[in-house]
């Protein structure tokens, strides 16, 4: 047995007791761990406690799920004499988080942004003016994945009332820290860095200056950065592809690309995290299966009313929480298709059988 000391030069990635013991029957069987840095067209960038390395993702690449397949932050069991002397994933270790959204076809998959994740970091720019829905919307995304959102609000130099801004957000964002920083000049840099910890992923829109953001927190010019437009305040996608980096304070980074769309999947529990405060009313509703539209004695309705909550808020709520519901019933859709073409496999072999039996008496 391989007991675990910390002195693994994949401490620096995460690697943990945990894992360690998750991991004793890869290392009997030869295999060596290695943790996903970025992945390209079924090969690897991938660190191991030798230094980082190439790896092909071998059949792990086409798993019949694109959930299922590597992404950036998971650990693998990598057999370094793969075909052809290229070392090769032989198989990904169970994910602690995972930040899945919708495909971009909106089918009934989902797939993996980030695994293994420990704090996500939802850039907001404060310039032009924060999008309040996109933000809600991905901090659903980020509650349901198990991670720990934070709101790190960008481009501060430039906004006119940094402060106004901010406690928007804060309303928007309950129970999650939100900080105010400026790459550019580095103003709250260091206060972004200090409620970061362990696995750090950055998503946002593009032109959110997320790029930016983590050449600041590395201390490096890294990650390629590029200008917005003037006109809207967008920019190009600078990330083409999700990759990891170590952070000098200890811990790593994940950059993303900018994300046109993100689409919920499956995500009633962060949904409910993310609008914590629309849930805690909801519970002083005199029914229990009140939609929050016209019922008598709907307490979410009396703090709309009152001023207390925005009605954009519960309107953003309601949307999300119908786009979820689709994308549910999609979900068992098409788990129920796949269980029905099981039996009639079942069906079709019992049927062969029966058939080379009777031949046989």
């Amino acid at each position: 047995m391989s007991s675990f000391d910390g002195s693994s030069p994949l401490s620096a990635y995460g690697w943990d007791e945990t894992l360690n013991e998750l991991f004793l029957a890869h290392r009997a069987a030869g295999l060596v761990p290695a943790r996903v840095a970025a992945v390209d067209r079924g090969l690897c960038d991938v660190v191991t406690e030798s230094g980082p390395g190439r790896a092909s993702a071998g059949p792990l690449a086409s798993p019949g799920d694109p959930a299922a397949a590597p992404c950036t932050g998971d650990w693998a069991a990598l057999r370094p004499d793969g075909p052809g002397g290229r070392p090769v994933l032989a198989a990904l270790l169970p994910r602690r988080t995972a930040i899945v959204r919708s495909s971009a076809a909106r089918d009934s998959r989902g797939q993996v942004l980030a695994a293994n994740v420990d704090t996500v970091a939802v850039a907001v720019p404060l310039v032009p003016d924060p999008d309040l829905g996109r933000l809600e919307r991905l901090l659903a995304l980020a509650w349901e994945s198990g991670a720990r959102p934070v709101v790190v609000l960008t481009k501060a130099d430039r906004a006119a009332s940094p402060a106004g801004a901010q406690a928007d957000v804060a309303a928007a964002a309950p129970g999650v820290e939100v900080v105010a920083c400026s790459a550019a000049t580095g103003d709250g840099v260091d206060a972004v860095a200090a409620v970061l910890s362990g696995t750090v992923v950055l998503v946002g829109p593009s032109g959110a200056g997320k790029s930016t953001l983590g050449n600041a927190l590395l201390g490096t010019g890294a990650l390629a950065t590029g200008e917005v437009r003037a006109s809207d305040g967008k920019g190009r996608h600078t990330t083409v592809r999700r990759e990891m980096l170590p952070l000098p304070g200890g811990g790593v980074l994940i950059d993303t690309p900018g994300l046109r769309g993100v689409g919920l999947f499956d995500a009633g529990g962060g949904l409910r995290r993310a609008f914590a405060d629309i849930e805690e009313l909801a519970a002083g509703c005199r029914f229990g299966d009140c939609a929050h539209r016209t019922e008598p004695g709907c307490a979410v309705l009396a703090a709309v009313a009152g001023g207390s909550l925005a009605r954009r808020r519960l309107d953003s709520y309601r949307k999300l929480q119908r786009e979820n519901a689709w994308i549910a019933s999609r979900t068992d859709a098409r788990l129920r298709a796949e269980q029905r073409d099981k039996w009639k496999a079942v069906s079709r072999w019992q049927r062969r059988m029966y058939k080379e039996r009777g031949r046989d008496r």
